[in-house]
């Protein structure tokens, strides 16, 4: 099993949980787990990469991709103002789980949620969950500046690494 959507609704038919049975509520989760993975992720991993990462700043791609990743805050605050709490609707699902993760670095990508009110509003109570905190202590080790050995794993090219 990979592709993180994939493995989001294998776990959520397994258990029984953060899924809709009923076909309406399922295929509006699972549309935005698919927006997420189609736009939202990529997008924002794209921006993050050539802002912050990028060993040369190429003005076009930062641009090009903070534009992108605009519009897609944007469509993600018209659809929280849309459905009031959670991204596919009241209830906490998968979709909530695939978006989250990549709103968490708004700051550094230079974003700021009062920009965008409902995703503000919807970001502060899922970080609150209890199971979310617990999820993001367990990435608490990882530190930035990352050393030339991580820089070459994450990034797969030897010029990343500093000398």
């Amino acid at each position: 099993m990979f592709e993180t959507g994939a493995i989001l609704i294998y776990l959520a038919e397994k258990t029984g949980r953060f899924l809709p049975v009923d076909v309406r509520g399922r295929t509006r989760v699972v549309q935005w787990v698919m927006w997420q993975m189609g736009g939202l992720g990529p997008m924002l991993g794209q921006h993050g990469h050539f802002r912050l990462y990028a060993p040369e700043k190429i003005p076009y791609a930062i641009d090009r991709y903070q534009r992108e990743a605009t519009r897609l805050y944007g469509v993600l605050d018209n659809q929280l103002g849309k459905t009031g709490r959670f991204v596919a609707g009241d209830e906490y699902t998968i979709a909530d789980m695939a978006c989250f993760p990549w709103t968490m670095t708004h700051k550094a990508q230079g974003f700021t949620l009062d920009d965008y009110p409902n995703v503000k509003r919807w970001y502060a109570e899922v970080r609150e969950r209890p199971q979310v905190q617990a999820g993001l202590a367990v990435g608490k080790f990882v530190k930035e500046p990352f050393s030339d050995e991580a820089r070459r794993i994450m990034f797969g090219a030897s010029r990343f690494v500093t000398e």
